[in-house]
């Protein structure tokens, strides 16, 4: 199962959005990343496969253009404002299964929404730290996120539950005590092998 979501509203910023799906596949393999266009199957459940892939994905981007949080439909409802927009869906179910979310601007001048602007269960979304890829400066700003979101993988590896067994405590120690005959003297021998005359 692909570790990395990427979140985007398909009318934002789509050419800087695509460029960042190319730049991550190719750093840690087309496999490694979901996005919906490329990750669903003709005929499959869209909704479950976003829900699920959502829940149990390691790390979600959150791909924020200039035109994320005001996008709006055909009647001039905001798209967010909307129970059933697949985007606020999408990060409200990472949000709520414990996921790692980084907000990742794209361009210059985007900037991250304000709690107040978003609805209450990604109000969170705000206070998250987050990476920008610059359009001034396109291929640094695409290998410093390939960097970054490579080291939070492997931040993830190293947690608990993630395939790494616990630092051992440190072992009991042991005593050993012997009586030997004819001198009636008796030695303890501890694990490092010091050995005490009684």
């Amino acid at each position: 199962m692909p570790r990395i979501f990427l979140s985007f509203r398909k009318p934002d910023s789509r050419w800087m959005r695509d460029r960042v799906y190319r730049a991550l596949s190719d750093r840690l393999g087309a496999d490694e990343i979901f996005k919906s266009g490329q990750s669903i199957p003709p005929g499959a459940d869209f909704a479950e496969i976003l829900r699920r892939q959502a829940a149990e994905c390691e790390l979600m981007c959150v791909l924020i253009g200039p035109g994320w949080l005001d996008a709006r439909s055909e009647d001039g409802v905001r798209l967010l404002d909307r129970a059933h927009d697949w985007v606020r869906l999408e990060i409200a179910t990472a949000l709520r299964a414990g996921n790692r979310v980084v907000p990742v601007l794209l361009g210059d001048a985007t900037m991250l929404p304000d709690a107040s602007a978003l609805p209450a269960e990604i109000a969170e979304l705000a206070r998250l730290q987050f990476l920008r890829v610059r359009e001034t400066h396109l291929p640094d700003g695409l290998k410093h996120l390939g960097d970054e979101v490579a080291a939070l993988l492997s931040d993830t590896d190293t947690e608990p539950g993630h395939g790494t067994a616990p630092a051992a405590g440190p072992e009991p120690s042991m005593t050993m005590t012997a009586h030997v005959s004819g001198g009636g003297s008796a030695y303890q021998a501890a694990r490092d092998q010091t050995i005490r005359l009684a």
